[in-house]
């Protein structure tokens, strides 16, 4: 018996919010009717998908495998559905992930030119420091350092080269004096990052004769929060390592400090970047234009 292909959405909804009622509000259908389309679908299949609680659903590994094998194929099918007959004027809903660094793009006047430039689109940004599958998770692209961006993605720079910069208020150098060297900062309060609880604070990394090194430094204070270190820092607590972007404003007026200049160089920046598709939508082809156009407005070129 042929299979209902109208099954295939909504159990990819089941997927990606473990609800039936979060699934169905997202498909705006019955609860019943997701349920009964899981079980059609697990009856053609003739294996368990889900496991329901009272609580929570989860996949099973045949679930989990049937999910892996349908993001990509239905990802493009959207794409070319959404290229279909709006090749003048793009329009959708185009969902990105930033990282909480990536000032140049979330500072507001790229993403503000856009949708001003394209009235029929509607962004939702997700800022998150985790990394993922993108393409598993339904984002249509990503902004993330290009060290860190998968080699089978296509990569398009929102900003020129970054450096990491560390920082202090005159108040704390008053008080403890500056760090000559990266491996003084052990002697030092500082105010550090970490992406979640359970992970070790960033490493401070810098080089010194053409050679990479790091120093595991021991904050006093930890945040997975930008703004924190740098209020924080701002207020005398320690000195704080971010990137340059961020810190560059608190430079011009002398409220920070900048430190150890000479063992931190300059690394490439921000990408903007997606799968490689043979159907790209007009809504993310838009936004590529548009970063590449205002890159080169920023350079001058």
């Amino acid at each position: 018996m042929k299979m209902d292909l109208n099954l295939l959405p909504l159990f990819l909804a089941v997927s990606k919010e473990r609800n039936f009622r979060a699934a169905a509000d997202r498909m705006g259908v019955t609860r019943s009717a997701v349920s009964q389309a899981i079980r059609r679908l697990e009856d053609h299949l003739g294996t368990a998908l889900v496991v329901r609680t009272t609580r929570s659903v989860q996949l099973t590994e045949a679930g989990a495998r049937l999910v892996s094998s349908l993001e990509g194929p239905l990802t493009d099918i959207g794409s070319a559905l959404d290229a279909t007959g709006t090749a003048d004027e793009p329009r959708g809903h185009l969902r990105l992930t930033a990282t909480s660094i990536a000032e140049p793009f979330l500072s507001g006047p790229l993403l503000a030119s856009f949708v001003a430039r394209c009235p029929h689109v509607t962004v939702d940004v997700t800022v998150t420091d985790e990394e993922f599958d993108i393409v598993a998770h339904g984002f249509d692209a990503g902004v993330r350092l290009g060290e860190v961006i998968e080699k089978d993605m296509i990569a398009v720079p929102v900003s020129g080269e970054q450096r990491e910069r560390a920082a202090a208020a005159p108040a704390y150098l008053a008080e403890r004096g500056a760090p000559a060297h990266p491996g003084e900062l052990v002697g030092h309060r500082c105010i550090g990052w970490r992406l979640s609880p359970e992970i070790a604070p960033h490493r401070w990394e810098f080089v010194e004769g053409g050679r990479p090194f790091d120093v595991a430094v021991e904050p006093q204070i930890t945040t997975n929060d930008l703004r924190l270190m740098l209020r924080l820092a701002l207020a005398g607590a320690g000195i704080t390592f971010a990137p340059e972007d961020c810190l560059q404003p608190h430079f011009e007026d002398g409220s920070l400090v900048p430190l150890l200049e000479e063992f931190l160089p300059p690394f490439p920046g921000f990408f903007l970047y997606f799968p490689q598709r043979r159907n790209m939508a007009p809504k993310l082809r838009a936004l590529i234009d548009h970063v590449r156009q205002w890159q080169k407005a920023r350079l001058g070129g």
